[in-house]
């Protein structure tokens, strides 16, 4: 064949390959565009008392977290629970062989894309406002039945109208009921009453079936303890009864620093063992600060404000120990009094008190106030690569002097929170993943990225900080477990589950074979009945 005929024939064989990409490329589009449309088509004959949207769904593509978008097919705005059992049992009697999912998306607060479904369907669940709040008062164990869609901050609101609050919080309560009781739901208030999963009567859950089933400790008790915790893998929270105690008026807040980390956690652990001890108890590591005292001076009073002026923290590492007591204005002395005997019996740095008061709801609501001030710069809806981790206490020296010695070198793109609580507060039957000690710390990592940065501040070296210490803690066996996990393969989740792995999948297996529901924890494959 001559040059010519050569360079001839290798052109028109590219041209057929360009061409039978092309038609090819063409035809799985066709395909899919039919296959959306055949969802479409099918979604369309579920008669709902709310209604789908399917178009203008961005919104459910995003989440707090901010790295990931999977854009649905579809949103159910459902107005009543039979909306959202109606919607499930139709997917799950599409059998396998569709690939439709189903999340539920609450206030869009998760960080990894756990509430998206890539073109499948997003129950905003914000929807649902049934059942109304209700309430039992009275000499009772006084509790609210609420929708998994309501906010917890709208709860408060309510309660507090009858004298009464929830006992356990997260540090932010614009969250769903259904979100947070999926996780644990953890704050201050951890060590003494356990987390929102351990303040829980009675749940209303639609399984992956399309089942409406009301279980507690009581009644359908395997779905009850494993949707509490269980990142949403078996059913859909649409109703919750919340444990309820008295509530207080005001708040004293308080926080101290300390530059060595033993005297810290000894001071923390003494106060969360105590019988006689604060409402609350958080700490923040603080490394390379410059100026942090002048910064508490807008809302705290020091003690000393002379000694509180000299004190310098610039280069160095600080551990902020916040504590806050609950009182009602006519105990005022009294409460001072317990305030300054408890504080007499800790060690932290004396200049470096400081103390304000505010109402219970301020106390309670103090990061939306934080949000309404980042939103003001634009820096609310950047990237959110956070890391949280529940570390054994035999091991927390061992991390802090790895981590905060070593990999941290600066805590300006976000708090560091670190503090102890009690195992024997949280129900140890719910599918929450504990560090298999009395005592472990909540260590928790809330950085924000700058998406425009590629240094120190950027989303890329955070989240190489954060590989870097979950790397550390790996090769060191510390024990560590993840909360508010995030992994991509089945095999890391074995890891992180452990021996309660075979409960979960037992449990997956039970309530939502198909494995129709939160496909955005990527634990199940839909469609692999031998999960």
């Amino acid at each position: 064949m001559s040059f010519l005929s050569l360079t001839i024939f290798k052109h028109t064989n590219l041209l057929f390959i360009r061409s039978f990409m092309i038609m090819l490329l063409s035809f799985i589009a066709i395909q899919l565009n039919l296959c959306f449309s055949n969802i479409q088509s099918s979604l369309t004959t579920i008669d709902v008392n709310g209604h789908f949207s399917f178009t203008n769904n961005e919104f459910a593509a995003k989440d707090y977290g901010n790295q990931y978008q999977f854009l649905p097919q579809a949103v159910l705005h459902p107005k009543s629970v039979s909306d959202i059992a109606i919607t499930v049992r139709h997917v799950w009697e599409l059998g396998p062989s569709s690939e439709l999912t189903i999340a539920a998306r609450g206030h869009g607060h998760s960080i990894q894309g756990q509430a998206q479904a890539h073109h499948g369907v997003v129950i905003n669940m914000e929807s649902l406002k049934t059942p109304k709040m209700h309430f039992q008062t009275g000499d009772e164990l006084p509790y609210v039945d609420v929708s998994g869609g309501e906010l917890w901050i709208n709860i408060l609101h309510e309660s507090l109208k009858y004298g009464l609050t929830p006992k356990s919080w997260t540090d932010y309560l614009h969250l769903t009921v259904g979100g947070t009781l999926s996780n644990a739901g953890i704050s201050g208030q951890a060590f003494r009453h356990g987390p929102q999963i351990s303040n829980v009567h009675q749940l209303e859950v639609v399984t992956g079936k399309g089942e409406v089933v009301t279980c507690s400790a009581q009644q359908n008790a395997d779905l009850f303890s494993g949707v509490l915790g269980g990142l949403g893998q078996y059913g859909i929270i649409t109703r919750a009864r919340i444990s309820l105690e008295p509530a207080a008026q005001m708040v004293k807040w308080i926080r101290v620093l300390y530059s060595d980390f033993s005297t810290f956690t000894r001071d923390q652990e003494q106060l969360i063992s105590s019988e006689n001890t604060f409402d609350y108890i958080e700490g923040l590591v603080i490394v390379n600060r410059t100026g942090l005292l002048n910064n508490w001076r807008s809302s705290f009073n020091p003690k000393d404000d002379d000694q509180a002026s000299q004190f310098k923290s610039e280069g160095r590492t600080l551990f902020c120990l916040e504590l806050a007591k609950n009182f009602n204005p006519d105990k005022i002395a009294e409460t001072n009094e317990e305030i300054e005997s408890m504080l007499s019996m800790l060690n932290y740095i004396p200049s470096t008190l400081f103390m304000t008061e505010v109402t219970y709801v301020e106390f309670l609501d103090r990061v939306h106030t934080a949000e309404i001030k980042l939103q003001e710069k634009g820096l609310w809806d950047v990237p959110h690569p956070w890391l949280n981790l529940l570390v054994p206490r035999s091991n927390i020296h061992k991390f802090a002097d790895g981590v905060f010695g070593n990999i941290l070198v600066d805590t300006s793109n976000g708090p560091v929170l670190v503090y102890p609580v009690n195992k024997s507060k949280w129900n140890n039957m719910t599918s929450a993943v504990l560090p298999d000690e009395d005592i472990f710390y909540l260590v928790a990592f809330l950085s924000q990225a700058n998406p425009l940065s590629t240094g120190k501040d950027g989303l890329e070296h955070i989240l190489g900080l954060n590989k870097r210490i979950l790397d550390f803690c790996e090769e060191g066996q510390l024990g560590v477990k993840q909360y508010l996990p995030h992994y991509t393969t089945q095999d890391e989740w074995r890891v992180h589950f452990g021996q309660r792995w075979e409960t979960f999948r037992r449990r997956k297996l039970a309530y939502d074979p198909l494995a129709i529901l939160a496909p955005g924890q990527r634990i199940f494959q839909k469609g692999v009945l031998d999960l």
